[in-house]
């Protein structure tokens, strides 16, 4: 794929990884096709959940061996995944299979997991807490060498305790962190993390936006977007309200703090430099209509060719946005925040 601007001088830029599952193969996609476009040089990236696993691979590789280093490192960390996936009982059932969809709405497997988890809690169900992920990162991310890398890491984990979001940054960060991230609370067990429990970040963060404003230069944030944000119709089956009810809670915490940069647009004292920092940062959005197609269950999917169908649409929704608004980098933002504004 020809880069855009090739020629154009490097503008820093962020980036803010949304989670949703091995619908993170999506922004896989879209992050191999922005590493080939050299005049982007990434200063920070805040991911939650399946983005934070992308955010320390993209991090670690970029240490380790530049752009073709990341999306090495992406590649063998969603590889492994998809393998570790094969020893799994939960997989598609024969009539998913026939009517050609990705879910997992007619597996056995995931139907009965999916009953007994309103049950029993992880931690009747897996007294060890053992979770496969954990070996999977360990062999993938070199936590050392991603602690000392340039580009700055935020990875968002809720705690149990008080309800508040930490923000792990390069030094803090390890297995567990990313491991604390990904936690939904009904599947592992929390995980502890100086003496305090954390699940998933995506219920207060999915990205946090925050630490890519107050710590960061650059003033150009990219996100990518995994959970819709708005649907065409309202869901009527039990299992539709319960996935909308989700991707509501999981986009609620990011869309305040883009309300917050709204906001402060229009109302910020240009001498106070915190307000500035907010009122001057430009969002941008990287996302895909195939998304409001993929029901919740798929997000357990780690099939090969269900991840590749979504890193493909990832590269192509990259290649869509560069095409569309290359120019508004560095320049303004893309996407329309005081929509955010209206009803308030």
């Amino acid at each position: 794929m020809p880069s855009f601007n090739q020629d154009r001088p490097p503008l820093l830029v962020d980036l803010a990884l949304q989670g949703g599952g091995s619908h993170g193969a999506f922004t896989w996609g879209v992050l191999d096709r922005l590493l080939e476009e050299p005049w982007l040089k990434i200063e920070g990236v805040s991911g939650t959940s399946a983005g934070a696993m992308n955010a320390a691979l993209l991090v670690d590789g970029l240490a380790a061996g530049g752009p073709a280093g990341a999306k090495a490192s992406l590649e063998r960390f969603w590889r492994a995944v998809s393998r570790a996936a094969l020893m799994s009982p939960i997989q598609r059932g024969p009539l998913d299979i026939l009517l050609g969809k990705w879910s997992l709405d007619y597996s056995p497997a995931y139907l009965t997991m999916d009953l007994v988890a309103r049950m029993f809690s992880p931690y009747d169900l897996n007294p060890r807490g053992k979770n496969p992920l954990s070996d999977i990162l360990n062999e993938a991310i070199d936590f050392k060498r991603l602690s000392k890398s340039p580009v700055k890491l935020f990875i968002t984990a809720t705690n149990v305790l008080s309800g508040r979001a930490r923000v792990f940054r390069n030094p803090e960060i390890s297995p567990e962190v990313l491991l604390a991230s990904a936690c939904l609370p009904f599947m592992f067990h929390a995980v502890e993390i100086d003496g305090e429990p954390y699940w998933d970040g995506g219920y207060m963060g999915n990205p946090t936006i925050t630490p890519l404003v107050r710590e960061c230069d650059s003033q150009d944030t990219i996100i990518v977007q995994i959970n819709p944000v708005e649907r065409p119709t309202a869901p009527r089956s039990a299992r539709d309200i319960l996935d909308r009810l989700n991707e509501i809670s999981f986009n609620s915490a990011t869309l305040k703090e883009l309300r917050m940069i709204a906001l402060l647009r229009q109302v910020a004292d240009p001498g106070h430099a915190e307000g500035a920092r907010w009122a001057n940062m430009r969002v941008h959005r990287v996302h895909s209509h195939l998304m409001l197609e993929l029901g919740a269950s798929s997000k357990l999917n780690a099939e090969w060719g269900f991840l590749t169908m979504l890193r493909d649409e990832g590269r192509k929704a990259a290649d869509t946005f560069l095409a569309k608004t290359s120019g508004d980098l560095g320049v303004r933002s893309s996407v329309d925040l005081d929509v955010l504004l209206k009803d308030i």
